[in-house]
């Protein structure tokens, strides 16, 4: 049944957010594994044709640097070596890149890409520094408003 804010329930009586509204990635952290799992999710929700808005800040928002963008950037302190172990498996069976997972979720669907003016300024990086991924440059009150009524994820 329809619920009065938009949202409706599902089998299970949880509310669920409709398909047209943006999946909404805040990206914080510059790991690969962090940014693989972010891809990831963008590529889903496009392939499913739910838009998504990727706001970069700080960490993440360097990895998307033109001349950074296809380095190794480590992984998050928890993988450990077991899960560096794991990621080099993938990567040897040929698994795509998190730049190039974001590059088919274009693509497939409506991905926009969005750089923090603050982390820009605080990290010194000119527009023309990011790689073509990247759209533009936004305000965070700008990456809540495309936002609407969508889900919010920090990574």
């Amino acid at each position: 049944p329809p619920h009065p804010g938009g949202l409706s329930l599902g089998s299970d009586g949880r509310n669920r957010i409709p398909m047209d509204e943006p999946i909404n990635l805040v990206l914080f952290s510059g790991t690969d594994d962090k940014l693989q799992a972010a891809a990831v999710l963008t590529a889903g929700a496009a392939a499913l044709g739910k838009p998504g808005n990727v706001f970069l800040q700080y960490w993440a928002l360097d990895a998307f640097r033109r001349e950074r963008i296809d380095r190794d950037h480590g992984l998050a302190p928890e993988a450990g070596a077991k899960g560096k172990g794991h990621v080099e498996a993938l990567r040897t069976a040929g698994q795509a890149s998190w730049a190039e997972t974001l590059r088919q979720a274009k693509d497939l669907g409506s991905v926009d890409i969005q750089a923090c003016s603050l982390s820009m300024d605080l990290l010194g990086i000119e527009e023309t520094d990011l790689d073509p991924l990247v759209d533009g440059v936004e305000g965070v009150t700008a990456f809540y408003l495309n936002a609407g009524a969508g889900q919010v994820v920090f990574i």
